[in-house]
């Protein structure tokens, strides 16, 4: 996590290879608790316009939360929130994110679409976010 602009402003960084693996017993009990973890902490963290970076790089494709769960996160984050993200970058997209955006694409509102921007290397990131205040893992800078 970290700030930019006057400093209210928040960069969240979710890394994906961190993720559980779907094969584990207690996957959806584990996925459910992140959830209501990211959305309190979202609510904590943000008072203004803020960003989410997904990190994908380094991730199989067992560690990627479904698109039900994806689905799901976004409804039921609060109209505040889902209104004041400015920018949802995905870092490494894979083939298998890029196809399910597009198939979702008619589903997703035209606002939140126009909010997701696929960026291929942390250098491209570098131009577009001040990266002294975001931490990437060294497994995804490899």
């Amino acid at each position: 996590t970290g700030y930019y602009g006057d400093g209210l402003n928040a960069i969240i960084v979710f890394a994906a290879c961190f993720l559980p693996d779907s094969s584990r017993t207690d996957y959806n009990y584990v996925m459910e608790n992140l959830f209501l973890y990211v959305i309190s902490t979202l609510e904590l963290m943000v008072a203004e316009d803020y960003m989410i970076v997904y990190l994908n790089g380094a991730t199989p494709r067992r560690r990627m939360p479904g698109l039900g769960w994806m689905k799901k996160c976004y409804q039921m984050i609060d109209r505040r929130l889902r209104k004041n993200l400015k920018s949802f970058i995905i870092v490494h997209p894979s083939w298998f994110i890029r196809t399910i955006l597009a198939v979702t694409r008619p589903f997703i509102s035209s606002k939140f679409s126009s909010k997701i921007q696929y960026v291929n290397t942390l250098a491209e990131l570098r131009e577009i976010i001040p990266m002294e205040y975001v931490q990437i893992p060294d497994s995804i800078v490899k």
